[in-house]
């Protein structure tokens, strides 16, 4: 069986796609760019079926057989089943509804590869295909190629239950080396069954420190128009890291479960960025989140006693700054009790953890909805974590 190919992306302006995360958001950017696309026609399931199908496309071609993407995988937290997701698959019992339902998508999830020859990459996928009331529906399908520069181009397709898409590497005749970064759409869940060079072979790109961030939808990347474009992956492209993404919308309020699998991962940096949500989405009192974010950091150093560890407190939310609550706090009160529970166990003696206050490191315009940053407000909170990450002298290894 051979699944369809999709067209070649080559470099060029980026097209005016609305966010990603953002329900309603427009998916006519693939209409613009002239490529073929198609639906795949596949029926098998499970990872078996899909090593099945890498053999028999490869058969297919007289060279450049397909590979098996795990050593390409970066971003990845935890299997299931041979699927990346964003919490313990054995102690989902223990979060919140909202948190487990945003750690099914594999937000940051990428591939990262070299190569001496080859002048494309395809890349044999699984995809979730929205059906008509769902409310993901219209957001854009792209597989974003980066270099050391910068976006190199990206392919729109439709969602399939098995396709393959084709990315070209760059204009001319080459050689490009890389390393590349391929980020796939997060919404539909891709699966990633396979890749091959085209003309060439592929290599991983070799292994950076693993920076492990925990935080909310910003954190997840809400209103960047890009997964490349999300305060995490800005940052971690500047420090030359391994960014793991456990970013959780509407989620991240301390919840002790969490730190204990965060104390449980593998991890050469954490970054911990939560607290917006405990303004209103579940209302905390100041005295209350002193108490969670000590008891937080202290879960987490039971696994990571020397791993270096900045806090980044809340940033600016214009309409929840001086606004109390329902139990008296204003997000204000958060942010101090936040930054005092991290500085007090700084004073105790841990020198491997530092504190970013986040409220003057955005300004209204940087925010798209006055919660969210836009893609210029992920930019700098990026740059700016990176900057107090290498301050504070956060090597990664």
């Amino acid at each position: 069986m051979s699944a369809p190919v999709h067209g070649e992306g080559r470099p060029g302006r980026w097209r005016d796609v609305e966010p990603y995360g953002v329900p309603g958001a427009r998916r006519g950017a693939r209409q613009a760019t002239g490529l073929e696309t198609g639906h795949g026609a596949g029926q098998e399931t499970g990872q078996e079926a899909g090593r099945e199908a890498w053999a028999g496309a490869g058969r297919e071609a007289e060279q450049d057989a397909w590979q098996d993407p795990r050593p390409f995988l970066r971003g990845v937290a935890w299997l299931d089943k041979g699927r990346p997701v964003r919490a313990d698959p054995a102690d989902t019992m223990r979060l919140p509804w909202d948190t487990g339902e945003r750690a099914t998508l594999p937000i940051g999830v990428r591939l990262e590869f070299t190569t001496e020859t080859a002048r494309a990459v395809e890349i044999r996928y699984r995809a979730t295909v929205p059906g008509p009331t769902d409310a993901l529906r219209d957001l854009a399908h792209g597989f974003a190629l980066w270099d050391r520069h910068g976006a190199v181009g990206e392919v729109f397709t439709e969602p399939a239950a098995e396709a393959v898409v084709r990315i070209g590497l760059g204009n001319g005749d080459g050689p490009f080396h890389g390393p590349f970064t391929i980020h796939p759409p997060e919404n539909q869940s891709p699966l990633v069954l396979g890749l091959r060079g085209i003309g060439g072979t592929l290599s991983p790109a070799p292994p950076a420190p693993r920076w492990v961030v925990h935080g909310d939808s910003i954190t997840e990347g809400w209103w960047s128009t890009r997964p490349a474009h999300g305060w995490p992956a800005v940052a971690g492209r500047s420090l030359g890291w391994d960014t793991v993404n456990l970013g959780y919308a509407g989620a991240a309020r301390g919840e002790l479960a969490t730190a204990e699998q965060l104390a449980a991962l593998p991890a050469d940096v954490i970054t911990l960025a939560f607290g917006t949500n405990c303004w209103s989405r579940v209302p905390f009192s100041a005295p209350l989140l002193y108490e969670t974010t000590r008891a937080f950091l202290e879960l987490v150093r039971q696994g990571h006693p020397r791993t270096p560890l900045l806090l980044v407190s809340p940033v600016l939310r214009p309409d929840a700054e001086r606004t109390p609550n329902r139990l008296g706090a204003t997000l204000g009160a958060l942010r101090d009790a936040m930054e005092r529970a991290t500085r007090d166990r700084i004073a105790a003696g841990d020198d491997r953890l530092a504190v970013l206050p986040g409220r003057d490191l955005l300004g209204p315009e940087h925010l798209a909805d006055g919660l969210h940053p836009n893609d210029s407000g992920h930019q700098v909170l990026g740059l700016a974590v990176a900057t107090a990450l290498r301050r504070a002298g956060f090597g990664g290894g």
